[in-house]
């Protein structure tokens, strides 16, 4: 079964008093809900690219369990732009999926079925019988939402899964008939937008023998006026952009693959460069559709509109002027869900939700706190002293928090190869507020907090990232493994660091607390694992112990035959 999603902030509402603990119980039937008390909820987007299903159960917490998910792509919106009406073709598969959709939501004891039709349904003139005919042979009431409520959807999805407590933001979602704009600031929405540019609907209308520089000129122009007009610069210029839908969700996989990244479990929070965008998209308009089959991170489905959608992400972006555009993996269907269930999403500041993901899934490895504390802590004092000279920012300092953190949470699967198992937990865990390109970067950190060096030759992973990204996780492991050796005992005996840069040496002084013995097992410790920091900064790394002098590192193989 899919993991489950904890929104950012959430409210259920109304609020229930809190539950009495239960005494165990039979095993519950497979189509029961996860937890006494859940709803099990089934949300329905008919859009007109796709009709995706989501089954999920919702706490009164705002916990959301996915249990099941069913996707078709019947194109509904193909030649409603120009012929108006939908095809029969199209209505018969709509119905088809439909009709499976609603059977396995009942089959697995969905209480309640929310389907929605959007832009295709909602200007063709035939929509109403499509409509009936749903309800006949699915059982299924769906409702046709106007464009504003379409907005109004992509908005609660984005506020539950992003920060947007501080900022502007224009959360944009891009279907096959419409593009939804919201317009928010400090978290509460001032403009619902919703405009007839969809990708199927631009595709036919300029693409449809195939891409030109022209035909692609004209739509781009053609979509600028409008955008120009709903996002006056003087309010929305510098503005955070958040995009849901296909055309993002394949943008980022793309934007993903060419940084190396194959092996993220989601592309959900991915910050595409607007310079990327402007890249991705001259790639993809200068190739023959069929070609695009071959782009890695773009989905089969999406090859022949993909351009369309592109196109209008960059208008949007060129008149916002962000540095970079974020995407989601949850859109209209998610906050058709969270609606249904009655979940009010709360507005977060930045930073809240991923401080508390990560601690609370050190918790659920059953982390050593005090070590992993320690570590994180002495990581960012020697951040904080070198970090600028090895070309690091703030970004960075995150990426070594959380990994410092979750160094050691691979004990929770075996001590023996630990840092192995740490890598793997992390690249498979569900974290809010740490995109994937970040989460990749955090789970090799971790995994070379000892060990070998990271090897383009042997580790296969690593050798496949970006080579500007390789040269992050080696300076950030390089930190990472002398703040490591620094708490070798997990005694917490360092009280801080003090590092000095000189000519012909990076030299690193501990001084204790106040409580510590000796610093011996500490000083040999970082000592031992300071070679991939020596090869970072380019000189000898002295770390220095009472008195003065240089402690000498023995000879065996750093982090092999220590067990550390």
């Amino acid at each position: 079964m899919p993991a489950p999603t904890r929104l950012i902030g959430s409210a259920a509402s109304p609020a229930r008093a809190p539950r009495a603990p239960r005494a165990p119980r039979a095993p519950r039937a497979p189509h029961a809900p996860h937890e006494q008390g859940d709803q099990r909820i089934a949300a329905i987007d008919i859009g007109s690219n796709s009709i995706r299903q989501v089954v999920a159960d919702v706490s009164d917490n705002g916990l959301i369990r996915i249990v099941d998910q069913m996707k078709a792509a019947p194109r509904l919106g193909a030649g409603v732009g120009r012929k108006g009406n939908l095809s029969e073709t199209a209505i018969d598969q709509a119905v088809a999926a439909l009709t499976r959709m609603a059977t396995l939501a009942r089959q697995l004891g969905a209480k309640r079925i929310e389907a929605v039709a959007t832009s295709a349904v909602r200007d063709a003139p035939n929509g109403p019988a499509f409509i009936a005919r749903v309800k006949q042979e699915a059982g299924l009431k769906v409702r046709i939402l106007a464009g504003e409520e379409e907005a109004q959807l992509a908005w609660r999805s984005a506020l539950a899964h992003f920060e947007l407590g501080k900022g502007r933001v224009v959360v944009v979602d891009i279907g096959g008939g419409s593009v939804e704009l919201a317009l928010a600031a400090e978290g509460l929405v001032e403009r619902l937008i919703s405009l007839p540019y969809g990708a199927i609907r631009l595709t036919e209308k300029f693409l449809c023998d195939g891409v030109s520089p022209k035909g692609l000129m004209k739509l781009r122009k053609y979509v600028r006026a409008d955008i120009e007009r709903v996002l006056p610069l003087r309010d929305w210029r510098g503005a955070d952009v958040i995009g849901s839908g296909g055309t993002f969700t394949n943008l980022a996989g793309i934007y993903l693959a060419r940084q190396g990244m194959r092996t993220v479990r989601s592309v959900h929070g991915t910050r595409i460069p607007r310079e990327e965008v402007d890249a991705i998209l001259a790639m993809l308009a200068g190739m023959p559709v069929q070609d695009r089959l071959n782009v890695a991170g773009l989905n089969a489905g999406r090859i022949d509109i993909i351009v369309a959608g592109l196109a209008m992400v960059a208008e949007v972006l060129a008149r916002v002027e962000p540095p970079d555009v974020a995407a989601s993996a949850f859109g209209i269907h998610e906050g058709l869900l969270l609606e249904t269930a009655r979940i009010k999403p709360l507005v977060a500041d930045p930073g809240e939700a991923r401080q508390r993901s990560v601690r609370e899934f050190a918790e659920r490895c059953h982390y050593d706190a005090p070590h992993a504390k320690q570590v994180q802590r002495l990581s960012l004092q020697l951040f904080d002293s070198i970090g600028a000279r090895l070309w690091l920012d703030a970004t960075d300092r995150a990426i070594l928090s959380d990994a410092a953190l979750l160094h050691d949470v691979g004990y929770h699967i075996n001590y023996e190869g630990h840092h192995k198992h740490s890598y793997h937990l992390i690249l498979h865990a569900e974290f809010l507020g740490l995109s994937p390109e970040e989460q990749v970067i955090v789970a090799h950190v971790a995994r070379y907090h000892r060990g070998s060096h990271p090897s383009r030759r042997r580790h296969r992973d690593f050798a496949q990232l970006d080579v500007a990204v390789q040269k992050r996780i080696r300076r950030l492991a390089a930190i990472l493994r002398v703040a490591d050796g620094f708490d070798r005992g997990h005694v917490g005996a360092v009280d801080l660091i003090r590092v000095r840069w000189l000519d012909r040496a990076l030299r690193i002084t501990p001084i204790p607390t106040s409580k510590a013995r000796t610093l011996r097992l500490e000083l040999w410790g970082a000592a031992r694992k300071a070679q991939l920091l020596e090869q970072v900064v380019k000189i000898p790394v002295e770390v220095v112990g009472p008195g003065g002098k240089p402690v000498l590192p023995d000879d065996e193989s750093e982090g092999v035959t220590d067990g550390e």
